[in-house]
């Protein structure tokens, strides 16, 4: 079955606009927040003394008076809470919309550990592989990039390891990677300008309200593709299902014959 792209973005929005996706922003927004601070921490705490004098002006963006090590410790932690995090909006913006109006515990209790190390595998190897795809006249990197978008929902919602999670994105874009690569240029092209607002703003000295307005805007469009991911998982998933009963009817039946 090929991707209905239309379908899937108000499928997704509608998705994100419930009590599952006000949690889920909240806690996007949280963990952005917490890793922004850990980064501008640390490169505040290992500039020279004069150049780190112009943390108390919020040109450098959000940062703490803490030494530079507890900068990396943050940033390493929103790191890894993020992982997780990602497993646990797969699972919870897959489910039927019926069901968003709750968030169960088993969204972020079963085989957290395992789901979490195979997002972690899968998405250092997808990195890896579309870097170089990028480097090779872009258009590599988009298709990469388009067959292994799924790949998270397959380690969070299907219980697949790292490795297996990657196949099982690439089987599921066949046939939908040009669309899915229309969803990947269009998220590169608004993460950009958002990044190019951000920039106006540290360029003002304006770094503390840069690193919070990017922060709130990149939670909620990123939450916003993650919902259009799931409403193209959820299709590409079942109609992948209703061609394989499909066709084993069809075997049924030339048996009977």
């Amino acid at each position: 079955m090929a991707l209905q792209l239309g379908q899937a973005i108000s499928d997704g929005i509608g998705r994100v606009l419930s009590t599952t996706g006000a949690v889920l922003f909240a806690g996007l927004l949280a963990i952005q927040l917490v890793t922004q601070v850990g980064i501008n921490t640390a490169v505040v705490g290992f500039l020279p003394p004069e150049a780190a004098s112009a943390a108390a002006t919020g040109s450098t963006g959000l940062s703490l008076p803490l030494p530079p090590g507890v900068g990396v410790a943050l940033t390493l932690v929103g790191i890894v809470v993020s992982t997780v995090y990602f497993v646990v909006l797969a699972r919870a913006l897959s489910r039927p919309r019926r069901e968003l109006s709750t968030f169960p515990s088993t969204l972020y209790t079963r085989r957290i550990l395992r789901a979490t190390l195979a997002t972690f595998l899968g998405g250092l190897v997808v990195s890896v592989a579309v870097s170089i795809g990028f480097v090779l006249l872009v258009l590599p990197g988009i298709f990469l990039a388009a067959s292994f978008l799924l790949f998270i929902f397959a380690a969070g919602v299907e219980d697949r390891g790292a490795i297996g999670s990657l196949r099982r994105s690439w089987a599921l874009a066949r046939g939908s990677r040009l669309k899915l690569s229309l969803l990947v240029v269009a998220v590169g092209v608004v993460g950009g300008l958002v990044g190019t607002v951000g920039t106006l703003l540290d360029v003002a000295g304006l770094g503390s309200l840069s690193d919070v307005a990017v922060t709130v805007v990149n939670s909620g469009f990123f939450l916003a593709v993650y919902g259009t991911l799931a409403a193209a998982y959820g299709q590409l998933r079942d109609g992948e299902s209703r061609t394989t009963t499909t066709a084993a009817s069809g075997t049924d039946e030339t048996a009977r014959v």
